[in-house]
């Protein structure tokens, strides 16, 4: 990373075509930056937009980012526009999440979940997954966590077209902007607290009814 004049280049190699742009959003929100130059590669071919790969890839970057999901678990294919998940979920509850959360990636025109909820009672000292605020096994501050909730948000098709502002502090989320009604504002509220490291969120996005007779 190259800091000069508030100008921030970013080089070196990501995993996927997300990480990119969740690298993007937490240099971009630190203090002092005013623009941000990425020169990231990633590692193999990048999927083209739209294809089946590029959604397997959002699908399971979406995942990733919500604390209520163990994304290591589930596995992901696409053909066609549709997508089929796999794997095992804590509850029939976590399964229905992972399927809203799928299905409401761009792109996406169908779900196929055939992920599997097991009967048995856990065992003693059983922890529910993924309910650690980490990433990559470190902590996550609050410049990630931002980068973080704007990624969920531009991902969902619900949501990707609304200008939100979001601040991070100590974990707690705050959030600024317009929506058409009170589903939508309730909508983005549920994606936000799912996301890793959030404590807390103050939804105080207006509504403006133009906005929703405009959709």
């Amino acid at each position: 990373m190259l800091y000069q004049n508030g100008v921030v280049t970013l080089t070196g190699t990501v995993s996927d075509e997300s990480h990119k742009a969740l690298a993007r959003e937490t240099v971009a929100s630190l203090p002092g930056v005013q623009q941000v130059e990425i020169r990231l590669k990633e590692h193999g071919q990048v999927p083209a937009e739209n294809s089946d790969a590029w959604l397997v890839s959002r699908v399971k970057s979406i995942l990733w980012f919500h604390q209520n999901i163990d994304a290591d678990t589930i596995e992901i294919s696409a053909k066609d526009g549709t997508v089929t998940l796999r794997g095992e979920a804590a509850s029939a509850a976590q399964k229905k999440l992972i399927s809203r959360y799928a299905r409401d990636i761009q792109g996406v025109r169908k779900v196929s979940n055939e992920i599997s909820v097991p009967t048995a009672t856990p065992k003693a000292g059983h922890k529910p997954v993924a309910l650690t605020p980490t990433v990559a096994g470190e902590a996550i501050d609050d410049a990630s966590i931002t980068a973080l909730v704007k990624t969920t948000l531009l991902y969902h098709h619900s949501t990707s077209s609304l200008d939100i502002i979001v601040e991070t502090k100590d974990g707690v989320v705050k959030l600024e902007g317009k929506v058409g009604n009170w589903p939508e504002k309730n909508l983005i509220t549920q994606l936000v607290i799912d996301v890793h490291g959030v404590k807390m969120v103050f939804n105080n996005m207006t509504i403006d009814r133009a906005m929703f007779h405009d959709q």
